[in-house]
């Protein structure tokens, strides 16, 4: 394994391929991660409210025991189990229609072999993206560590962007051991010194939590999740405190811009997913924050 490594440090060719290909296949079980996570916690949180329901005794026996045999009846998931299937017509998917991208793209065209039900183009486009992220990090942070752990915060912050996508939620399973492993890993200054990385966490929590509470008195309604605050609590765990104000400005940019965008096309504001702009402003600070913080301080000559 480690004359592998050392093969790979020494050949950025082999290494960039062979992370295209790890990419790829990371990329499909991301996808599993992104439709599941939101099931698994949606039959966790039904066994909950249950479990809390019956221990309230102004709601009688019966309507409560009847909800728990409704729910008893949930089918169990997890990230391997069931097998993936068509939700139309219940085939399921051999191993040779789940080769990532190629499946899609030339051996099932895009559509079910069992029914002819269009697959959505965004699985292989997850994949891809993957692929091709994870070729930019190791090109950037290098095959050793430092890129392994970034690959890591990459493949966690693409599940969460499609998650909050989907269902406009950020699930602490993932957020909080996104910021542990930050904070380990900055113990040995990987990213950052431990205290920047303790403070990056603390006080790009504190930041977006203090606007939404101020948004909230002012407009008497939520402006931003919670799950905001701790994934920008997580990325500063990662990157260190002094990143902050280019994850905020470049996540408020990117955010503003799409909302003008969707209130153009939905003619109505509506309230949509923050975290994927999160994300997408940690992986560019991941990458080049520094290098654009300094280019832009520079002008200044500050």
């Amino acid at each position: 394994m480690m004359e592998f490594i050392i093969l790979l440090q020494k050949n950025a060719a082999l290494a960039l391929t062979a992370t295209f290909m790890l990419g790829l296949c990371v990329g499909s079980f991301l996808n599993v991660v992104i439709h599941r996570t939101p099931l698994i916690m949606k039959r966790a949180w039904r066994k909950e409210c249950v479990e809390f329901l019956s221990d309230e005794h102004d709601i009688p026996y019966h309507i409560t025991n009847q909800l728990k045999t409704i729910i008893d009846q949930d089918k169990p998931i997890s990230l391997s189990y069931p097998p993936s299937r068509c939700p139309k017509c219940n085939h399921q998917i051999r191993a040779y229609e789940n080769i990532p991208v190629i499946s899609w793209l030339v051996l099932l065209r895009g559509k079910c072999s069992g029914c002819g039900n269009p697959i959505s183009i965004r699985y292989p486009l997850v994949e891809l993206i993957t692929a091709l992220l994870s070729v930019l990090v190791i090109y950037t942070l290098g095959a050793n560590i430092v890129g392994l752990l970034g690959l890591i915060y990459l493949w966690i912050l693409i599940a969460l962007t499609g998650i909050d996508f989907d269902t406009k939620l950020l699930p602490d399973r993932l957020v909080f051991p996104l910021g542990m492993i930050g904070l380990i890993a900055n113990t040995q200054n990987i990213f950052t010194s431990l205290s920047s990385a303790v403070w990056g966490g603390l006080l790009g929590f504190l930041s977006f939590w203090s606007v939404a509470k101020l948004y909230t008195l002012i407009k008497k309604r939520d402006g931003m999740g919670a799950g905001d605050f701790k994934l920008l609590g997580a990325i500063g765990a990662w990157l260190g405190v002094s990143i902050l104000p280019f994850l905020i400005l470049t996540s408020a940019v990117l955010g503003s811009i799409v909302g003008l965008i969707l209130m153009k096309v939905r003619g109505e504001n509506r309230a949509f997913a923050f975290g994927p702009y999160i994300a997408i402003a940690g992986i560019i600070a991941l990458l080049w924050g520094h290098d654009i913080m300094s280019w832009y301080l520079s002008l200044y000559k500050i």
